[in-house]
């Protein structure tokens, strides 16, 4: 596409920042040009981001009612399963599936705590809240709350 052809459909993305993509200039070379969004990319995001907003309703509903730990909340905000958890922990998927029950998640030692904070990039003190819903967590289909 032309410079002149780069879309300019506002999205998700802050006022502030801008897409860089290739364009052709007039003398026919490739060039980086800025833009602002694109209306497919923007409603294939918003797509994205109400699945990922389902995903946290689902686990904080049962770290709620007492199914699971914490850690499911942290999971799903920091889009990640347990495969993946594991290995950044660096432990068998079985030990985290484990950690995922509340009463076992309850009696973990904090060095394991400690880890899986660093993982999410969080406090331990934080890895033991949640929210009380995921409304608390998005503001109109933005970023999670960290």
């Amino acid at each position: 596409m032309k410079i002149s052809e780069v879309p300019q459909q506002r999205g998700i993305i802050p006022e502030d920042l801008h897409e860089v993509c290739y364009a052709v200039d007039e003398s026919g070379q490739y060039v980086l040009a800025e833009s602002v969004g694109w209306e497919p990319k923007n409603v294939t995001n918003d797509q994205a981001w109400q699945v990922i907003q389902a995903q946290v309703a689902e686990a904080l509903g049962k770290i709620h009612a007492g199914r699971q730990s914490c850690l499911a909340f942290h999971m799903a905000i920091n889009q990640m399963n347990v495969s993946l958890l594991a290995k950044y922990v660096r432990m068998n998927r079985w030990r985290v599936r484990r950690h995922l029950k509340p009463d076992v998640f309850q009696r973990l030692k904090s060095d394991i705590l400690k880890q899986y904070a660093e993982v999410f990039g969080i406090a331990v003190e934080q890895l033991l809240k949640v929210p009380l819903s995921a409304a608390h967590c998005f503001k109109e289909n933005t970023h999670p709350c960290k």
